[in-house]
């Protein structure tokens, strides 16, 4: 499939057309995939199992009262709900419903997404509090199951003889992991491996010369950027950071760490999605006038500054250590010295969403093809405090947009919000950085996802029945409710389902452990049809409780269900705005996270 002509597709339709198609809960698989996920769509949403032993529950018990939200306060720190959820009800055993403070049109799209997976109720209580459910007890319904993790080695899947769906084609799956892309290229070429993740820059002409390989580039539908905590001096003054914007030459950067088919950004939001780019591009490169407007705010020259960065690829970096000196000599040619603080793979997500960095080097790759989900996720109101405060106006720029359903006054809004982006400069858009994985020639349906999210099933490893992935870096854990990094978030997707999944090799939500999610009028509203008879992998049988208590656990810091791994890799309130009963960050501002004040 070309993904520019389905992009380019999407662009002209906009985010309505998914929500209303995949409501219709009519799936076909795509001929080039090699098998979707079988979606039962002629099959009702039956009641065969027995609903005698079966209590429904809603969470909370009393729903928001949206007009007066739930205001919170701790010490000398107050805060008001911001999140768009309402009430979740188990409305009977196969039936869900979703109601909510606002419209989403995007709702689909982000329930489909791998930290929404739907854990067994009785699991989750058993193995949430000790985090053992973030590395050995695994249970999920998808087509593969957890065989073995090796810490530091492999990862190991075996095929669900009860999967709901069409079966695995390969009975094993062995993920493993390198740093380094030329040795996961070495391994490829030698055979010890069928698949590699993030094929380096330099790589791409080898591997497209090499009969026995195939390389599959995705669409640059992510964002590498330079991040200010702006509650911390002295990038708390806008003009300093509109300065460092106006210093960086992001097509230096683009033309030379980059594969083809980069580019430097103009947008936070990558243009290929609807309505992501109104507004004022970003600030054209001009160092003298950058370095006079450092001095007129009074920067101070003769300090150096800490540059926080990891050095793990992904794809919106493939060079990280490159790009960081790049970026220091950069910012010494406008006279701001920094020192590059290179930090652990496995805590800097947390550390950056707990805002521990005054400056520093991250990304975004799309989840769903949506502004909420490069936008909202980084600047609205459920944000992280990595960026520190929020800013007013572009909260609520970012509200509107993400509720109307007006495709011109979206626009609006969203170009209203670009602006104030631009004003307020949290951060510096980079580049949108192409990226590809690379395959034995010999393998059927391999693929890339444009969001990193391939999925292994639908694979046949020539005539082996293991299949061999090696990916940038070892998971930190397999609890995706509370992890944001793509490595771990892709091998979720193996393991688990939500009730939508992403279609192989796409981004349109179609259903899976739903047979249908219907809205009101409005889109304030969401009723879902679960399918029946889905077994868990180590027990147990779905139904709608799963569904509010896999939510909950996720949506209030306060349910004893709300562990997670390091407790601040949290997804959910960056799609859904806000949290029930925050705590708060050093700051003052309110976390997810677990611990605070």
């Amino acid at each position: 499939m070309s993904r520019t002509t389905r992009w380019s597709r999407l662009a002209s339709l906009g985010v309505l057309s998914i929500v209303f198609s995949a409501c219709a809960g009519s799936v076909s698989p795509s001929p080039s995939s090699g098998g979707a996920p079988s979606t039962g769509a002629s099959q009702p949403a039956a009641s065969a199992a027995s609903a005698a032993a079966f209590t429904a529950k809603a969470y909370p018990e009393t729903a928001v009262d949206c007009a007066n939200p739930p205001k919170y306060t701790s010490g000398s720190n107050s805060a008001t709900y911001t999140g768009i959820f309402k009430q979740i009800t188990a409305v009977d055993q196969l039936t869900v419903k979703f109601d909510l403070c606002s419209a989403d049109v995007a709702f689909l799209s982000k329930i489909a997404f791998a930290s929404n997976n739907i854990q067994d109720s009785d699991w989750l209580n058993a193995h949430a509090k000790d985090k053992s459910i973030t590395h050995d007890a695994i249970n999920g319904t998808a087509a593969y199951q957890l065989k073995e993790w090796v810490p530091g080695a492999q990862v190991t899947l075996e095929a669900n003889p009860n999967y709901w769906g069409d079966k695995a084609k390969a009975q094993t799956v062995v993920i493993k992991w390198s740093k380094e892309a030329t040795q996961r290229l070495q391994d490829l070429q030698a055979g010890t491996v069928d698949g590699i993740d993030n094929v380096a820059p330099d790589d791409f002409q080898t591997v497209q010369n090499d009969p026995n390989l195939q390389i599959l580039p995705r669409e640059a539908l992510n964002i590498l950027y330079l991040g200010f905590n702006v509650n911390q001096a002295p990038w708390n003054n806008e003009k300093v950071r509109q300065a460092i914007a106006m210093g960086l030459d992001r097509k230096r950067i683009a033309d030379n760490f980059y594969p083809p088919g980069s580019e430097a950004a103009d947008y936070f939001t990558p243009c290929a999605i609807p309505l992501a780019c109104g507004g004022d591009k970003w600030y054209a490169t001009d160092t003298a006038k950058a370095k006079q407007m450092l001095t007129d705010a009074g920067f101070d020259f003769s300090k150096t500054y800490d540059f926080h960065y990891r050095t793990k690829v992904r794809s919106y970096l493939p060079s990280p250590t490159q790009v960081a000196t790049d970026l220091q000599s950069q910012l010494a040619d406008i006279g701001v010295k920094i020192s590059l603080v290179v930090e652990k793979d496995d805590t800097y997500l947390s550390d950056e969403a707990q805002g521990k960095f005054p400056l520093f080097l991250l990304g975004w790759g799309a989840d769903y093809p949506d502004v909420t989900d490069f936008l909202d996720v980084h600047f609205g109101t459920g944000a992280n405090s990595g960026f520190g405060k929020k800013f007013d106006d572009l909260t609520k720029s970012l509200a509107a947009g993400a509720a109307e359903s007006d495709q011109t006054k979206r626009g609006q809004d969203y170009t209203d919000a670009n602006n104030q982006v631009r004003t307020h400069v949290p951060m510096v858009p980079l580049v949108h950085g192409a990226s590809a994985t690379a395959w034995k020639k010999d393998v059927q349906n391999a693929h890339s996802s444009p969001i990193g999210s391939e999925y292994f099933f639908v694979m046949t490893p020539g005539d082996r029945t293991q299949l061999v992935w090696s990916q940038n870096s070892e998971p930190s854990g397999l609890y995706c409710g509370d992890e944001s990094d793509g490595d771990a978030l892709r091998i979720c997707s193996q393991i688990f389902d939500s009730l939508y999944n992403y279609k192989v090799a796409g981004l349109d939500p179609e259903p899976a452990l739903a047979t249908s999610c219907d809205p009101n009028a409005d889109l304030t509203s969401w009723t879902c049809k679960l399918r029946d008879g889905v077994q868990f992998q180590k027990g147990g049988t779905l139904d709608a409780n799963d569904v509010v208590d896999s939510m909950a656990a996720q949506w209030d810091v306060k349910n004893p269900l709300h562990v997670g791994n390091l407790g601040a890799n949290w997804y959910f309130p960056t799609l859904f705005g806000g949290c029930l009963n925050p705590n708060f960050d050093k700051d003052g501002a309110q976390t997810c996270a677990v611990g605070g004040s």
